[in-house]
């Protein structure tokens, strides 16, 4: 059988053990549409590993910033994210949900003081990891699904 490899990047961020099927979530959650350029966008979906199938994004040229990794543990609670450089893992970390997310989800409440015209961020207690629940600081609505309200 023959395996179809995805090339090793030069300079970038892998993202790697993505619950499997939510590599395009996080994708849209990066607001990566392969439009910006020329960096080289790899997605694999599905694929097996050794705890089962998992999905896995890289992204040439781009380095994620801490708020993005915190977008990505919201989808992706068991993901990891490499950056390379150079061909090589210079960094390696696994995500984690904070216990407090800010400015990341927007609440589902459209009378929530977060979503009039105030000078005020949201911001979610995280109530579970697993399964993953979140509470609205300000008037304590749990969005049922998370990455539909994620900024």
């Amino acid at each position: 059988m023959k395996e179809l490899k995805i090339q090793p990047i030069k300079d970038g961020t892998v993202i790697d053990h993505i619950t499997p099927g939510k590599a395009l979530t996080v994708l849209k959650i990066l607001g990566t549409t392969g439009e910006e350029g020329d960096s080289v966008i790899s997605v694999a979906i599905n694929v097996s590993g050794k705890s089962g199938k998992k999905d896995i994004v890289k992204i040439e040229n781009r380095e994620l910033d801490p708020k993005e990794v915190d977008k990505i543990a919201l989808v992706a609670p068991n993901a990891t994210i490499n950056i390379i450089r150079n061909y090589e893992v210079a960094e390696k970390h696994r995500v984690s949900v904070p216990d407090e997310i800010i400015g990341i989800v927007e609440c589902s409440n459209p009378n929530c003081i977060s979503n009039t015209n105030e000078p005020v961020e949201t911001k979610f207690i995280v109530k579970s990891r697993h399964p993953l629940r979140i509470r609205c600081y300000y008037c304590e609505r749990e969005p049922e699904d998370i990455p539909s309200h994620i900024r």
